[in-house]
């Protein structure tokens, strides 16, 4: 039996995700946790998206969120095979791996969307969802942005300037492609993020970190490890570079897994693994109405 996991990254944070978590006592600790830091009113203030979509809230509140739905039900599922988090969700899959505690993912959500936002100062950047034929060639030679995060080679996440963003909509929206910009203030996985990267590493580096007990998909190489200082070089280091991530999710399927869970809020996880990789099943969390509905529909995939 195999499974493998999917930690979400920023955007798929919304009002109304995994509501199921507070009737699971297994994710009281991570909730309790998560209140600390955000404020025990977080699930009304996530009715405001400018609230909801603010750097220095969404990392902490999806590593939090996803890290509660990870406790729900780890004593309950097989272990997993691999797992691979999306951007931010690194830190969530990180500490499910066991390189380091709940509080410590919190912290380093934290401090890596402050150094994120320093490292934006003045930049005015963002990052945009572009699909169509090709367009991973296309984005990649496009001189005033950076290619963020490839999901295929037709949608990407492209970064960088806003004007430079708006300016390439404007071209590439006329030739065809879909453009669409997501609710996110600095251009995340791209070279402008160099300062923060430098920054997060910094940090790791001062902290006692163990090795994985389960293999880390790298969102910097797309390969799986369980070595931690590769592992945490490349960590801080996806921060300011491309986001490979149909490379993860290749990698995740040539460990042979039976099904993969999208653990956090949202499903736009499952629906890219569905898309690459049709015959292996996937559900997210966010899916389901409770801790044993996730369970027994891992269980099913996996008898």
């Amino acid at each position: 039996m195999s499974l493998g996991l999917l930690f979400p990254g920023q955007g798929a944070q919304h009002a109304q995700m995994l509501p199921w978590l507070e009737d699971t006592p297994a994710a009281a600790a991570a909730l309790a946790s998560l209140s600390q830091r955000i404020g025990a009113d977080w699930r009304a203030r996530a009715a405001d998206p400018h609230w909801l979509h603010a750097n220095t809230i969404a990392q902490p509140l999806l590593t939090g969120v996803s890290l509660a739905a990870w406790q729900a039900i780890a004593a309950q599922v097989p272990t997993p095979v691999a797992m691979a988090g999306y951007s931010v969700g690194e830190v969530a899959a990180f500490s499910a791996a066991g390189v380091f505690d709940l509080d410590t993912a919190l912290d380093l959500a934290t401090r890596r969307a402050a150094a994120m936002n320093a490292a934006a100062q003045g930049q005015g950047g963002g990052l945009m969802s572009v699909q169509g034929p090709a367009v991973d060639a296309i984005a990649a030679a496009e001189p005033d942005l950076s290619l963020a995060i490839r999901i295929s080679v037709e949608h990407v996440i492209v970064g960088g300037p806003t004007s430079a963003l708006h300016r390439a909509a404007e071209r590439w929206t006329a030739a065809g492609l879909r453009c669409k910009p997501l609710p996110i203030a600095v251009a995340s996985h791209t070279p402008w993020m160099a300062e923060a990267a430098e920054a997060f590493a910094q940090h790791l580096a001062t902290l006692t970190l163990k090795p994985p007990r389960i293999a880390l998909i790298s969102n910097l190489t797309g390969m799986p490890s369980r070595q931690l200082q590769t592992l945490t070089s490349a960590l801080s280091g996806q921060i300011a570079a491309t986001v490979r991530w149909d490379e993860c999710l290749d990698s995740l399927a040539e460990r042979g897994v039976r099904c993969v869970l999208e653990v956090g809020p949202g499903a736009a996880l499952a629906a890219m693994w569905r898309d690459r990789h049709p015959e292996v099943p996937a559900r997210s969390t966010d899916e389901f109405r409770s801790a044993a509905g996730v369970v027994d529909w891992v269980m099913q995939q996996l008898a």
